[in-house]
């Protein structure tokens, strides 16, 4: 029933749209990292992280290792930070967190911040500001910055429904099927001339597929068999992880057969496990996803606007 109940709540929220953006202020949609999982590698993909660009205002959603290198890379002043997103709290979508806040906050940010996900993230707060403490008062003091920890509002929430709204973006989560962690979610953000659907980690979801119905694009994570059983045979935990991968993450076919569900325009494929194999091909990714989705398909990769 609270699922029933999401459902019209997020039908009712879809029937008070945004105004619509001026000429030319096109929303921008950002891969930042297309990898997914925590391994780091000379020739991986950047580990997770999205960039939404409404109005001229960035919205980041996970912050996978390197984000604010990659934040930079695509042109955004760091300085320019408003709002943060977290999906759940795996660390290749939070490891970077704190030092995103941080490294704007060395580039001169002085207006507030405010970051949105699901416990602990205002405990991860707390505790950033406790680990760089001396850091951070060294410079307040010698340097005459602002105090960060006055600029920044964690926003914690624990179930589907609106989690902000503004003038130009309203934020829907949904919680998807991640086992073992129960608090991960899905966000749609609702701008003036387009929606998008970030799906964060997630194996085949209902929830999803509602949140994501309708929507312009749909960028989702997936996973390539046939090079997680070349990845399972060079590590030791093989039988662990494969039982963990199979039961959190979402295959292509499946992946398709849920964008078909959803009726979505484009369907984004980002956050690739594994994303350190270059023999697998944008055709091998995008393959199985053909069969049953018949709209636009992008292979993600890091920087690509779409």
């Amino acid at each position: 029933m609270k699922r029933r109940a999401f459902l019209k709540s997020a039908a009712a929220l879809a029937s008070f749209p945004l105004p619509a953006l001026a000429q030319g202020a096109r929303t921008r949609l950002v891969l930042l990292g297309t990898g997914g999982g925590p391994r780091v590698t000379a020739k991986g993909r950047a580990k997770p992280a999205t960039l939404i660009v409404a109005n001229g205002v960035p919205y980041v959603i996970d912050c996978g290792d390197g984000v604010a290198l990659q934040l930079v890379r695509a042109g955004i002043a760091l300085d320019a930070l408003r709002y943060v997103f977290i999906t759940h709290h795996h660390s290749d979508h939070n490891l970077d967190y704190g030092n995103l806040i941080y490294d704007a906050w060395a580039s001169g940010l002085r207006k507030p911040v405010d970051t949105y996900g699901p416990p602990p993230i205002a405990a991860m707060t707390d505790a950033y500001w406790e680990l760089n403490r001396f850091d951070i008062e060294t410079r307040i003091a010698d340097e005459g910055r602002v105090d960060p920890r006055k600029l920044v509002t964690a926003h914690e929430f624990s179930k589907d429904g609106q989690v902000m709204r503004n003038e130009d973006v309203r934020v829907t989560a949904a919680r998807v099927r991640h086992p073992p962690i129960e608090q991960a979610y899905a966000y749609r953000f609702d701008c003036g001339d387009r929606s998008i659907v970030i799906s964060g980690d997630t194996t085949t979801s209902p929830e999803l597929a509602a949140l994501a119905k309708g929507a312009d694009v749909l960028v989702s994570e997936v996973m390539y068999l046939p090079g997680i059983e070349r990845l399972l045979r060079i590590v030791p935990n093989a039988a662990t992880l494969r039982e963990h991968l199979l039961a959190s993450h979402i295959v292509p076919e499946e992946l398709g057969k849920l964008a078909a569900e959803a009726g979505v325009k484009t369907l984004v494929l980002s956050h690739l496990v594994p994303g350190d194999d270059p023999s697998i091909t944008d055709e091998m990714w995008a393959e199985g996803v053909r069969k049953h989705f018949g709209g636009t398909i992008v292979v993600g990769r890091d920087l690509l606007e779409v």
